[in-house]
């Protein structure tokens, strides 16, 4: 086996082993659950460690390198009208191929499937030509994150109640794992070209952006289809009884998602087919290497989204149902704290985008610090979207004053913090999320007897926002780390004198050497 493939399943292990862990320990103490349950979650979770491994390593191969790539030579065209179509174009043909976003469609039958997802892809696509124009225009990314997040309030007030809780899901599953790696590097790849002080701050926020569009455009959505009512799909635990019937159930499902990836990466790969042809960028051991890090991002995704979808479902509905009507259900949101904190580390999405913060950031943002940031960003998350069903307290209520803090922040910590900030809420907020924890609401929220489209909708809403604050707030710490640095420097220069018999005395942190 590669070695470095080796190396990114070895990863992926240690990401996914503690949700593991918690589940069949909750299966043992908890919610007795049905061994065929438990096989299917067992198999779901090698096929998620397999797959991460592949798919980390093809984002590395030929999704970074192709989006980068593009954002370079978009750069060199003179013709603003011609990037902005193609900006247009490739954010509305990628929103279109997420399967995230084909998982949320198929939740809310009371708008036709097709009307959904090209509004949500027309929102991603204006949004990201507004992302390309702020890069060109050097204009900052918090008065745009303010200036749209108050329309987008706005406009809560004329939507019908029950699509509001998807609106503010949409933003988070359209940034999945087929569009972050995309949008990620098509921003480095654009600020890259740049040379003033700002463009590495530049680079982040693409993401941010695009998460807003798919809000706006089904708060719009609801208002101008006006439907009478909002339906949602219950989640089937399947009757899983041998081991033969888990084997069945997941070669069943294969199919299924190798063709929902196949039509999502096909039509990427069409899009920078035609690029290679007009730009001629890429030589022929680059297109290789390129075509064999689709091969490994096809495999990757297809195993991983299998795995998720048909493994983690059942158990996630399944514990909330049981827990909810549990005399100590209140220990969901202890649970709920546990999956959040270690979730957010097995989402593919998450790996390429504190990779990219570390390489941008030359160090001074590592991994370890990004991960432990969004895992607690995460934790917070999971705490009130548990609490918020139990006590059945409004979506608005808790969304309304996590975004004015987080956009207060946004004029007080470096802008590089903003930008990974907002980029971070969208791809919290992946496969795993709407596979596991949106099904431990929607049980959740069965048990209690609440609306399943106001109450348990909004999961996906609550673990994109409090990464803006937690990063933020890490953003103030560096700052004032940052400022203390500094300060030090200054002082162990003017520290450095002649005493009286013209030795040279040296000051260190500690005092003299």
């Amino acid at each position: 086996m590669n070695k470095i493939l080796k190396e990114k399943i070895m990863e992926a292990f240690s990401s996914v082993l503690p949700i593991t862990a918690i589940v069949l320990i909750a299966s043992v103490f908890l919610v007795p659950m049905p061994t065929g349950t438990i096989l299917t979650f067992i198999v779901g979770a090698s096929l998620l460690v397999l797959g991460m491994g592949f798919f980390t390593m093809g984002a590395d191969m030929a999704m970074m390198p192709m989006g980068e790539g593009i954002g370079i030579q978009l750069t060199k065209t003179s013709n603003l009208v011609f990037v902005l179509m193609v900006s247009f174009v490739m954010g509305l043909v990628i929103t279109i191929a997420e399967p995230d976003l084909q998982v949320l469609a198929h939740q809310v039958p009371s708008i036709p499937y097709f009307n959904l997802i090209f509004a949500v892809a027309c929102g991603v696509g204006f949004f990201l030509v507004v992302s390309v124009l702020r890069i060109f225009l050097k204009i900052r990314l918090s008065v745009l994150l303010f200036v749209f997040y108050f329309i987008t309030f706005g406009l809560v007030f004329f939507a019908p109640a029950n699509f509001v809780p998807v609106a503010f899901d949409s933003g988070g599953v359209t940034t999945g794992p087929i569009t972050v790696p995309f949008i990620l590097s098509m921003g480095l790849g654009l600020a890259a070209i740049r040379t003033d002080k700002n463009s590495r701050d530049d680079s982040f926020g693409l993401v941010a952006l695009c998460s807003v569009g798919p809000i706006l455009a089904v708060l719009l959505l609801g208002i101008f289809f006006n439907p009478e009512g909002a339906a949602v799909e219950s989640h089937r635990i399947p009757a899983v009884i041998t081991s033969r019937d888990v084997v069945e159930l997941f070669a069943f499902e294969f199919p299924t998602y190798a063709t929902d990836v196949l039509k999502a990466l096909g039509a990427i790969l069409v899009i920078f087919l035609i690029f290679q042809l007009i730009s001629r960028r890429y030589n022929r051991r680059q297109l290789a290497r390129i075509g064999v890090g689709f091969l490994y991002t096809f495999i990757g995704l297809v195993v991983f989204l299998t795995g998720v979808n048909v493994g983690f479902i059942p158990v996630g509905q399944f514990l909330g149902a049981e827990l909810a009507v549990a005399p100590f259900r209140w220990i969901l949101v202890p649970l709920g704290m546990l999956f959040g904190y270690f979730i957010v580390k097995a989402e593919p999405a998450v790996h390429v985008l504190v990779k990219d913060v570390e390489e941008i950031s030359s160090g001074a943002i590592p991994q370890k610090a990004m991960k432990q940031g969004l895992s607690i960003g995460m934790a917070s998350a999971l705490a009130l979207s548990m609490l918020r069903i139990l006590l059945g307290i409004p979506l608005l209520w808790i969304l309304v004053p996590g975004y004015i803090i987080a956009l207060v922040l946004t004029f007080f910590v470096p802008a590089i913090f903003t930008g990974i900030a907002f980029d971070s809420g969208g791809v919290c907020s992946g496969p795993l999320t709407s596979t596991f924890l949106l099904p431990l609401a929607m049980g959740t929220c069965e048990g209690v007897g609440g609306n399943l489209m106001i109450d348990a909708f909004g999961i996906v809403a609550m673990v994109a926002m409090t990464p803006l604050i937690v990063i933020q707030v890490m953003g103030l710490i560096y700052r004032k780390k940052l400022k203390t640095s500094d300060e030090l420097s200054r002082d162990e220069l003017e520290a450095l004198a002649l005493d009286d018999s013209g030795v040279i005395i040296e000051y260190d942190y500690e005092g003299a050497v």
